[in-house]
């Protein structure tokens, strides 16, 4: 082939790569076949370059079947719903025979459409110059062209793909990972820390060291909102955290840059525990939702990079996310609401602070409002709930936390509209009757005790204070058998033991 027609080969591959965002995918062995991608614009397809003196239109037809296969590929491989690609023939001259009808309509395979394109003879520049993507260039062939003119202008087209290729991998090696092992230890120092006293998965102890618990919450702790993200119940929960933690946070910290990750891990974290306390009941803790804030984080560097997404990790993270979601709806136990909460307050964060070198200020000023606002709803959503809409286990823990405050009055309202309006439980009477028996209403006290043990038999607590009742009203006898049963059912109390022992020795 004339060096003018190779020239023009790298030419029109120089100009794709530096004029028009595209970046080489594949060059062949023989350097004479090159397949490009755009990264600019988001409907761009992708074109293949090929130099070739064409002999017989069959051959041309067969490749172009050839190319819609591969292409078909290449768009599985994108991660796209279709894709067009531009099939360009560099020749010294057309194929010998009928050849017009290959260049004229698209071929379509699957889900890829394939238009060829013959660029030849010294008018090349006239077939370049009719088409939408090369129409801006200067395609006229020189009268001479030496090796050196070829080889600097294919020097220059490869070194601008390199240099595409090299800025696309510093997206993904902004900083390196510092707080993802710094968070990765404080839960495991915590773990530690939750085994010694008491046990990671017992309430009491989570309640203590600040899980995610609604009635205290609605007294107050909104600490509680952050706390949970460094508590793990149980060891596999924790190991999972941790395996999680390790390879999101360190991909989004090297995306993000440290304190960008740092912002939108606790912002996920926090978003996750108050989705949490809204729609969920339950003692909770756990890194899950700061962790699913990491996914929403690379969901909107998917936004700002779709095709750099898409061609490394975007249909593996969307499937991950999705297959997260389906197990948290259907097995029973996981907070599917905080991680919804997590994966959306990630999304919001990383659209607020973007990533290093990229200021979009009207898009992040805007989403900053949406958050703000969506968090104030939410929070006083959560907040302003009337008790009797309460679950039982939330009026209770509310109600528990008041009498440790000797808010009598409070707690008996509440327990009260529950009692009217809800669905009470034994503790729900028995917490009642407490306040009861603090407000000197020894009779309606005396009642509560009674339907609380109706409801819970072996209730060792209710049996005690009805004992201590049925004293002072004289009725020794059902005193005793109060007594003796709290004590059966609890012989480590020693004001149990004390009070069975004074009865008995009455008789």
């Amino acid at each position: 082939m004339d060096l003018r027609y190779n020239y023009l080969f790298w030419k029109v591959a120089y100009y794709l790569v530096e004029s028009k965002g595209y970046r080489i995918l594949n060059i062949s062995s023989n350097q004479q076949e090159i397949w490009l991608e755009n990264t600019v614009e988001k409907d761009a397809g992708v074109i293949r370059i090929i130099q070739k003196d064409l002999d017989w239109s069959n051959w041309v037809r067969r490749d172009i079947e050839l190319t819609s296969m591969n292409g078909e590929k290449i768009r599985k491989s994108l991660g796209k719903r279709h894709l067009s690609v531009k099939n360009i023939y560099i020749s010294t001259f057309p194929p010998v025979d009928e050849h017009h009808t290959l260049f004229d309509s698209p071929v379509s395979f699957k889900k890829t459409t394939v238009q060829s394109l013959l660029v030849q003879g010294d008018k090349s520049f006239e077939s370049l110059n009719e088409d939408s993507v090369f129409k801006n260039g200067k395609w006229e062939l020189p009268e001479e062209v030496m090796e050196e003119n070829v080889e600097w202008i294919k020097g220059r087209a490869l070194a601008s793909s390199a240099d595409k290729i090299q800025k696309e991998k510093q997206l993904f090696e902004r900083g390196k990972p510092f707080f993802t092992y710094l968070f990765i230890g404080i839960q495991m120092l915590m773990f530690i820390l939750l085994e010694l006293n008491g046990g990671s998965q017992n309430p009491q102890t989570l309640i203590k060291f600040g899980a995610k618990y609604n009635p205290l919450i609605i007294e107050g702790e909104w600490w509680r909102f952050i706390t949970p993200v460094f508590l793990h119940i149980g060891l596999l929960h924790l190991f999972m955290n941790t395996l999680a933690l390790f390879y999101l946070g360190t991909a989004v910290e090297k995306i993000f840059g440290r304190t960008r990750f740092i912002l939108l891990y606790l912002f996920s974290g926090v978003t996750g525990s108050i989705a949490s306390f809204v729609f969920t009941p339950n003692l909770s803790a756990g890194a899950s939702g700061a962790i699913f804030g990491c996914f929403g984080a690379l969901l909107y560097f998917g936004v700002l990079y779709p095709k750099v997404f898409f061609r490394t990790m975007g249909m593996n993270i969307i499937t991950v996310i999705l297959l997260n979601l389906i197990l948290g709806f259907t097995i029973p136990g996981i907070d599917n609401a905080g991680h919804i909460g997590g994966l959306v307050g990630g999304f919001l964060a990383a659209g607020m602070i973007s990533v290093p070198n990229v200021f979009r200020p009207i898009r992040q000023f805007f989403i900053l409002v949406i958050t703000v606002v969506v968090l104030l709803l939410v929070v006083l959503k959560g907040w302003n709930v009337d008790p009797s809409k309460w679950d039982i286990q939330t009026v209770n823990g509310v109600a528990q936390a008041k009498i440790s405050n000797e808010q009598w009055e409070e707690a008996e309202n509440i327990l009260n509209k529950a009692v009217e309006e809800g669905s009470p439980n034994a503790e729900t009477y028995f917490y009642l009757s407490y306040t009861e028996i603090k407000l000197h209403k020894i009779t309606r006290a005396r009642e509560h005790l009674s339907v609380a043990l109706n409801e819970n038999g072996d209730f060792h607590e209710a049996h005690y204070n009805l004992a201590l009742i049925l004293i002072d009203a004289g009725e020794k006898e059902k005193a005793l058998e109060h007594a003796q049963k709290a004590y059966e059912l609890n012989r480590q109390n020693e004001q149990y033991e004390k009070l069975f022992n004074e009865l008995k020795r009455g008789f």
